[in-house]
């Protein structure tokens, strides 16, 4: 082999909420190139009116990606990182072992703790120190839960770490918190980005289990001894990515201006801005706006929308009622069905983790006197409108709040893949969208180690790279004043 014009080969483990895959980043003559290797369930399990991520699992299927790996290519690997959705951890032990398997954020040990917490800490404290916006599933709650629920868990807890953080912790034996998913956490003082003693203190958590935060980037070292001789790879470091999802996919964003705005959209759509400094102003708050941490110390200024989550949870109602339909059946249904039947609020609890979702749908439109969806195009139809409209909504507070207009809009991620929704979602803003690339968490993994391992100098040049590598498609406005009679005003 030719070593000398040999590729540089990383490997992004992207775990999703609904499923998780393995992606070979090839990087050569400033050229990236994407090649799945295998992919999994991210799955889950109840035990005791509990639902627990099954973490064990993951790690063995991460394994399985490196002996593939191994087996389709050579035994040397310049770096695998893990990126994952936020705010779920786990708590090892003295002995540095896995206390209980992770529990998933969609648990409801934290109803009704937001409210609580603000008895003990106004939100407007809780904002200005950590910039995170309130939703019920944030560490800080998740972590105050364990306190109520499994006081147990922090008197002989040794070390918090966070999912990705988890897995680089199997791989390597280094334990750290990465800074782009330790920002999601509320726990982090948004100016020192550091763990806040102030939210530690008031909610008596003990800040001691906390492990370094570490930039975007760091490499951790050779995979452990035992884990390279299982696998196969004999020569490969652990590289920490941006290893919340959404960092990494921002870094990857095609990008060529500073101008734009963004929307990775997928079980959640998050809509959001680049800042060089976090926004923490009452009408910041007051919108529900979080300041998650960036590459090269930038900050994801966002909202969260509860984005394709209710479309896939319909589908699985559907489901149990005997009617299996594929995403692109229910896209089809949609086209030719009556256009705003209903809209509704998507970022409503009542979608947040219902029953079943058909009936939480059903008895919103009837609560806000509005027809309930009869069939099943009708239905999707609701949902992916509603979901354009939320967007425009959200574009509108993003602009009022940084003071800023933004002339266009990138969408990426897994839910570029609905053309309709694309189409619908620049209608609705009134802005053309650039979608694409569909797997741009990974790239943004790979572009990371990349980064922190030397083989790519600036994020400049990561983003010029993306935009070689990517099949972007422009969605430009039509019909814009058909919905603009549906947007609510601006949430100020």
């Amino acid at each position: 082999m030719d070593t000398a014009n040999a590729p540089s080969r990383f490997l992004s483990i992207d775990m999703g909420a609904e499923s998780a895959r393995a992606i070979v980043g090839h990087i050569s003559d400033g050229a990236i190139q994407l090649e799945e290797l295998r992919r999994w369930p991210s799955r889950s399990t109840t035990v005791n009116d509990t639902a627990y991520w099954d973490i064990l699992f993951m790690f063995d299927e991460v394994k399985n990606a490196l002996r593939q790996y191994a087996e389709q290519y050579e035994p040397t690997l310049d770096g695998i990182g893990v990126d994952s959705w936020g705010v779920d951890f786990g708590i090892l032990g003295s002995s540095g072992h896995l206390l209980q398997n992770p529990v998933q954020y969609r648990d409801h040990r934290t109803d009704g703790l937001v409210d609580r917490a603000s008895e003990i800490l106004s939100r407007n404290a809780i904002y200005r120190e950590t910039g995170i916006a309130f939703l019920q599933f944030n560490t800080l709650y998740q972590l105050w839960a364990v306190k109520q629920s499994a006081p147990e868990h922090l008197r002989e807890g040794n070390t918090f770490l966070m999912m990705p953080d988890l897995i680089h912790y199997f791989l390597s034996g280094v334990v750290c918190c990465e800074y782009t998913n330790a920002s999601t956490t509320q726990l982090l003082n948004v100016e020192s980005r550091q763990w806040s003693k102030q939210i530690f203190d008031a909610f008596g958590l003990p800040i001691q289990m906390m492990p370094e935060i570490v930039e975007p980037g760091t490499v951790l070292g050779p995979l452990l001894p035992h884990v390279a001789e299982e696998t196969g790879v004999h020569h490969g470091n652990v590289v920490v990515p941006c290893t919340h999802d959404t960092g990494s996919a921002v870094l990857a964003i095609p990008a060529s201006e500073n101008d734009f705005a963004y929307i990775s959209c997928g079980t959640w759509s998050l809509f959001g801005a680049e800042l060089q400094e976090p926004c923490i102003t009452p009408d910041a708050l007051a919108c529900n706006f979080t300041n998650e941490g960036g590459y090269g110390g930038t900050i994801r200024f966002l909202k969260s929308v509860m984005g394709l989550w209710v479309l896939q949870q319909a589908r699985e109602s559907w489901k149990r009622r005997g009617e299996a339909f594929e995403y692109e059946e229910l896209t089809d249904m949609a086209k030719s069905a009556p256009a705003f039947t209903a809209i509704i609020d998507i970022d409503k609890d009542e979608f947040y983790n219902p029953d079943d979702m058909l009936d939480a749908i059903a008895t919103e439109c009837a609560a806000t006197n509005q027809p309930i969806p009869s069939d099943v195009g009708t239905t999707v139809r609701v949902i992916m409108e509603s979901l354009a409209i939320r967007y425009a909504v959200s574009l509108a507070d993003l602009e009022y709040l940084t003071g800023r207009r933004f002339s266009t809009v990138h969408m990426v991620g897994g839910g570029t893949q609905n053309e309709l929704l694309c189409q619908w979602a620049s209608n609705a803003m009134n802005r053309p969208v650039i979608a694409g690339p569909v797997e741009c968490t990974a790239m943004g993994n790979i572009l990371t180690q990349a980064l922190g391992t030397g083989v790519i100098a600036s994020h400049q040049e990561a983003r010029k790279m993306v935009i070689a590598a990517s099949d972007l498609r422009v969605y430009e406005p039509t019909n814009a004043a058909h919905w603009k009679p549906f947007l609510p005003p601006r949430n100020s």
